[in-house]
């Protein structure tokens, strides 16, 4: 069992402050809720304490300030995090280039990503399509147009990931195969609504 020490305490009142304005996409959902949600599937995979203080880090360069933000997390949290914090972010450009761009280079570079890097890859895309699957059960089709290209380009994207961490499973290991498994299926059932 890993052992969470200050350091990562240290890490959740990082990510409180950074994301305390911002609220869940279509949502008064505080966003820290998703960050809480990474975070305890990449624990519940085995996750070290590095992977769930970046788990915890893994919008604020997106989100929360670019690359100055990235020097703060490696200043603060050591290379390796700030290493997989910015593996899992699609871009540090303000304003954000187009959704269909980043995508296709996120998609593109997982079959370059390290295992720890996808690990926190996986945790996060589990934990967004089962909160847009929820959703999706309470709301209806009222949730796609939160999604600047809608229902069919979101669940391109999902469709996407699926194959390129079907391609790394055996690298994520036995660990990982449950919440995999499970992230097909939101997938599959999210295609169904």
């Amino acid at each position: 069992m890993v052992q969470l020490s200050k350091r990562f305490d240290r890490a959740v009142e990082f990510a409180r402050k950074a994301h305390k304005k911002q609220p869940r996409k279509g949502t008064e959902i505080p966003y820290f809720s998703h960050l809480l949600g990474v975070t305890s599937l990449v624990l519940e995979m085995g996750g070290s304490e590095d992977q769930a203080i970046a788990a915890m880090l893994h919008d604020v360069v997106e989100d929360c300030g670019g690359r100055p933000m990235l020097e703060l997390v490696r200043e603060e949290f050591g290379d390796d995090v700030a290493r997989i914090v910015w593996a899992n972010s699609d871009t540090d450009a303000k304003p954000k280039p187009p959704w269909r761009a980043r995508k296709q280079a996120y998609l593109d570079s997982l079959p370059l990503k390290a295992r720890d890097e996808l690990l926190i890859s996986l945790a996060d895309k589990l934990h967004n399509a089962r909160a847009t699957l929820l959703d999706h059960r309470q709301l209806g089709d009222q949730i796609w147009p939160r999604f600047k290209e809608g229902r069919e380009s979101q669940l391109w994207y999902y469709d996407e990931l699926v194959k390129g961490f079907d391609a790394r499973a055996d690298e994520l290991g036995p660990q990982c195969a449950a919440k995999l498994d499970d992230f097909r299926r939101t997938i599959a059932e999210l295609h169904g609504t």
